[in-house]
């Protein structure tokens, strides 16, 4: 089915959102690309539709995730518990392990058709790694991968590792869903009820916690810009 690659992105800032409105917002879009892409296979008249990209910044209030692959006994706070820290916890459909989203973390969830791309989900784990790879780097940070730990570490192989930024997706018919969360002024005490992504020898850490200092709102915008430049270089696209 000859159609054309399609390598922009429509670009949308959510703001602050709960997870569960997030969440149907991108399967809206999933299934409005899984559609189209339906449409194209089935035509005969030989016209097919470029599918479109998203690319999607939200903040979620407090709420810890588990994974398809993920075990509960990983969430070590009971219902009473996520009551007191004004917290929820949500099962989702991603990849990956249990993880928190909270306030002065940037979620990004690219909602992409990889056909337009490259149709690899290794491919494209490795990308979204080496795009925070890219990013941290600008703040002097040394980003690297884990072996069969997905996500952005720092310090891999010491005994003191710890996780910067988490990853977890879903795909279906090549479209993909969720993505990553970077933490930059997250408050890193509610990581101490989780077993964060089921790995109990390691600890997240932050931007701030690293460079030991806050970063304003003007500086949180400027590490989103960051993450869309490094994001089109990586993945050869164009933000609209």
């Amino acid at each position: 089915m000859p159609i054309n690659q399609n390598k922009t992105l429509e670009f949308r800032d959510l703001g602050l959102m709960d997870y569960l409105p997030a969440f149907e917002y991108q399967e809206n879009l999933m299934k409005s690309i899984i559609d189209l892409k339906l449409k194209n296979r089935d035509r005969t008249d030989g016209i097919y539709e470029e599918t479109p990209n998203y690319f999607l910044f939200v903040e979620h209030p407090h709420v810890y995730t588990l994974g398809k692959s993920g075990g509960e006994h990983n969430m070590l706070a009971n219902e009473e518990k996520l009551k007191q820290i004004n917290a929820t916890f949500v099962k989702t459909n991603r990849g990956g392990d249990i993880t928190y989203h909270g306030f002065g973390q940037i979620v990004g969830y690219p909602i992409l058709d990889l056909d337009n791309f490259k149709s690899d989900i290794h491919l494209y784990m490795r990308n979204l790694e080496e795009v925070i790879i890219r990013v941290i780097a600008e703040y002097g940070l040394k980003g690297e991968r884990s072996e069969g730990e997905t996500g952005v570490w720092l310090d891999v192989g010491k005994p003191y590792a710890r996780k910067i930024c988490a990853m977890g997706v879903k795909t279906s018919k090549w479209v993909t869903m969720h993505g990553f969360a970077l933490n930059v002024n997250t408050d890193m005490k509610y990581f101490e009820y989780i077993i964060p992504c089921g790995i109990k020898d390691k600890t997240a850490t932050s931007l701030q916690r690293e460079l030991e200092r806050e970063f304003s709102p003007e500086e949180v915008e400027e590490v989103k810009d960051k993450i869309k430049k490094h994001f089109s270089e990586v993945f050869g696209a164009e933000f609209i």
